[in-house]
């Protein structure tokens, strides 16, 4: 019997990191199937999802903690409830982009606003730039959200608006 998975893993950024990490993954008979990873700070960061054999996950189990003490790769995964994953008929995917100097609670606000009228993140980037003409911190965000069908565009974008005079910040929604 096959069963999906999410699996999260960081270690020291260097080469090989992923090939050890996707290793265990064959190795026992999972498929991979999205992923996403970057390297953050001098951390490499991997979240993926993959399939496969329900009588492996023991021994994923011991090799996630085996990837640990010998490479130094911090790495978990658990199931994934199938009955729970949203069908994409449900919302449609938009794009805010969000750029201003940088200060503490910008994405604090905007996810907060997002969470409190229903809207899920699907994807969230986020960076911090020098500004070419002062040198100051430019902080630069882009965010797909889930808008649920029937939701008042109208609306959410009164709210995107109130938050980019009170961050002094420029949020666009595409």
């Amino acid at each position: 019997m096959n069963k999906r998975y999410i699996m999260t893993a960081f270690g020291e950024d260097r080469p090989g990191l992923i090939a050890d990490v996707t290793e265990l993954i064959y190795e026992y008979g999972y498929n991979l199937e999205d992923s996403r990873m970057t390297r953050l700070l001098d951390e490499f960061v991997i979240v993926i999802s993959f399939s496969g054999p329900v009588d492996q996950e023991k021994n994923m189990q011991l090799a996630c903690r085996r990837l640990e003490k010998e490479k130094g790769i911090t790495a978990y995964f658990r199931p994934v409830d199938e009955k729970k994953i949203k069908s994409k008929k449900e919302y449609d995917i938009q794009k805010l982009s969000i750029e201003g100097f940088d200060q503490a609670g910008i994405v604090y606000k905007i996810t907060r606003m997002l969470a409190d009228r229903g809207i899920n993140i699907e994807n969230l980037e986020s960076r911090i730039v020098p500004s070419p003409e002062s040198g100051s911190n430019v902080y630069k965000m882009n965010i797909y959200i889930q808008v649920p069908k029937g939701t008042d565009i109208k609306s959410i974008d009164s709210d995107l608006e109130h938050l980019s005079n009170e961050l002094n910040i420029d949020i666009t929604l595409e």
